[in-house]
């Protein structure tokens, strides 16, 4: 596998706005772009704007490109111009050799390895936002739980067509005890906020998770759940404003968590840790077996902009599924992600901690193994 040669863009921008400036903000790219922002309705093909982020995602042609630079460049209310990226789910990487059995008779071997199991936790009380390809509306295991949907993607429902949404959901915060054994859900209480930002192609821009983003953080969720995002070359600079948007977040009481990405090839070769992942405020999981080793695809910490910050189970990973398939098993920080989402949500339940605290207790209370802090970071996360 060869680094990819660059990252994938839309044509459009994303445009970072001064916080409390942004009404001021908007009206200075009405006047570059050609928009009323008193309209009342703007055209999202040429402008989107997400207030509790100070973001906006604004289609532009070259000379519209160079005054907006222009007015990143100077004092003002615009702050910095960016190319929106193409992301994609983080499928889940080949197979590997089999992994030995674990005893999932109750709960998945994940669950047990963070100790949810022992836990007294349940996620009552706490939101959590996953974002990701949509929820699979008629799963029997979610019968009777409140969750909250909107889907992003222009022409498609929150509808999970792909299967990796719902899979996420279930191991965050799906049953513990659903009809058909092992339970597999970490914070099987907590309020579910099911956000479609990736089509049911598995892929999607920045510009949709920004929006889910805005959406989570207005609806009061303190942990965003996000196994997606797009693989980059070592070096390459993080994202300042997804960086600015995850700051922005935290200190409203949303923290964020994303997937670092399977572009390794272990031993021989060692991935970054992909976008948005790499951001420094952006919680970056790594992937473990059940063996308590790194997973071979699990990218890692090899440049000093991207970091690993926690590992969670992220091989043979039993979780729901869209229908007709029900259940799957799949591996990928995909999968590792929600395992750490799911911990957060139990400790969020537990302390009442938001934000900074919240990233704080979740890093400090991970479990250490005797692997490389670049590959896991902290180490595996535990609930309270």
């Amino acid at each position: 596998m060869t680094e990819p040669a660059e990252v994938e863009t839309t044509g459009r921008f994303l445009v970072l706005l001064q916080e409390d400036a942004i009404e001021e903000g908007v009206a200075e790219l009405g006047e570059i772009a050609g928009f009323d922002p008193n309209s009342g309705d703007l055209d999202p093909d040429a402008v989107q704007v997400f207030p509790e982020l100070g973001v906006a995602v604004v289609s532009a042609d070259p000379n519209l490109l160079a005054e907006l630079n222009g007015a990143a460049a100077r004092p003002g209310p615009v702050q910095i111009v960016e190319p929106e990226r193409v992301v994609h789910v983080f499928d889940a990487a080949p197979a590997e050799d089999i992994e030995p059995a674990a005893d999932e008779s109750v709960l998945t071997w994940g669950l047990q390895a963070v100790g949810a199991d022992i836990s007294t936790a349940t996620g009552k009380g706490v939101k959590i936002a996953v974002l990701d390809t949509g929820f699979e509306k008629n799963h029997p295991d979610f019968a009777g739980r409140t969750i909250t949907t909107k889907s992003f993607i222009t022409g498609e429902d929150v509808q999970d067509g792909h299967g990796h949404g719902t899979h996420c959901i279930g191991t965050s915060s799906g049953p513990r005890k659903p009809a058909t054994a092992p339970g597999y859900g970490i914070a099987y209480e907590a309020e579910i906020f099911a956000g479609k930002v990736l089509s049911n192609a598995g892929s999607g821009s920045d510009g949709g998770i920004l929006a889910g983003i805005d959406w989570a953080v207005a609806n009061g969720c303190a942990v965003i759940s996000m196994s997606l995002g797009a693989d980059v070359p070592a070096g390459t600079p993080y994202s300042q404003i997804y960086e600015t948007v995850a700051q922005r977040a935290m200190a409203k009481g949303a923290m964020i968590v994303a997937a670092a990405g399977n572009a390794s090839q272990r031993p021989a070769r060692v991935a970054p840790v992909g976008h948005p992942a790499r951001c420094p405020s952006i919680i970056a999981v790594a992937a473990i077996d059940v063996n308590r080793a790194i997973a071979s695809f699990s990218s890692g910490t090899v440049d000093k902009i991207g970091q690993i910050d926690v590992a969670g189970p992220g091989v043979d990973v039993y979780s729901s599924f869209k229908l007709p398939e029900k259940y799957a098993r799949l591996r990928g920080t995909s999968m590792a992600t929600p395992h750490a989402a799911g911990v957060a949500v139990l400790i969020a339940e537990k302390t009442g901690a938001r934000g900074f605290e919240l990233w704080a207790r979740l890093a400090l209370s991970a479990q250490r193994l005797p692997l490389a802090s670049t590959d896991i970071g902290g180490g595996l996360v535990q609930a309270p």
